[in-house]
């Protein structure tokens, strides 16, 4: 059945609660509420502000960043593998897949301000579809491999993820969800891609052409 006809006969009741249970889902940020109980301190006010596994385990250590990248991963795949196993319609698990991350990213009891979503994503990716998450590992480790950074070979990994969707041969309703998702987090490290678009610039010590008057 062509994806527009899907929506059309869609059960939207049905959609409401899972995304809602989704989102809920993911505002469950173990980070912060780990780093409240061992210090009784904001993760959001300290190191990077943000509640992810990296910021967590600046305060808390490895254990306290496995605990948290963990935990992230796992709500991902969670939200993904009970729509898939409990529901028909195939559009609702990408639906599932974008309210559990931006549960996380945007949480209502934090205020909206919550981690960056990678994590999340790829548990959920893992599920969703296993290909995808190869294909991420694949690009990202290559482009670490270049570049010996994180954050930019992570986002550059996403955004090519749409185009892996096509050439898998997806729906364009799957393809959709997936750049949606890409979307999202390279939209939640947007302050982070500057900084380090930055810092590659500066590594390479790369210059600006002299004008003909400095000539």
């Amino acid at each position: 059945m062509p994806w527009i006809e899907q929506l059309q006969s869609a059960n939207w009741s049905q959609a409401s609660w899972i995304a809602l249970g989704a989102y809920a889902l993911g505002c469950f940020t173990t980070g912060y509420y780990l780093v409240r109980m061992r210090t009784r301190q904001d993760i959001r006010e300290l190191g990077s502000g943000n509640v992810g596994a990296r910021n967590v385990g600046r305060v808390l250590g490895w254990p306290g960043f496995l605990v948290t990248l963990l935990s992230d991963f796992a709500k991902g795949a969670l939200a993904v593998w009970v729509v898939r196993h409990f529901t028909k319609d195939d559009w609702l698990v990408p639906l599932a897949m974008l309210a559990v991350v931006i549960g996380h990213v945007w949480p209502m009891q934090l205020f909206f301000r919550g981690g960056k979503g990678i994590a999340t994503s790829l548990g959920a990716l893992l599920i969703y579809d296993p290909h995808l998450a190869v294909a991420f590992s694949l690009m990202f480790g290559a482009a670490f491999m270049v570049l010996r950074r994180s954050v930019l070979p992570g986002l550059f990994s996403f955004l090519c993820l749409p185009l892996v969707s096509i050439y898998l041969e997806q729906s364009r309703a799957e393809t959709a969800g997936i750049s949606v998702l890409a979307g999202l987090v390279v939209f939640a490290h947007r302050k982070n891609l500057t900084e380090e678009i930055s810092l590659l610039l500066d590594r390479r010590n790369i210059e600006p052409k002299p004008t003909h008057d400095e000539l």
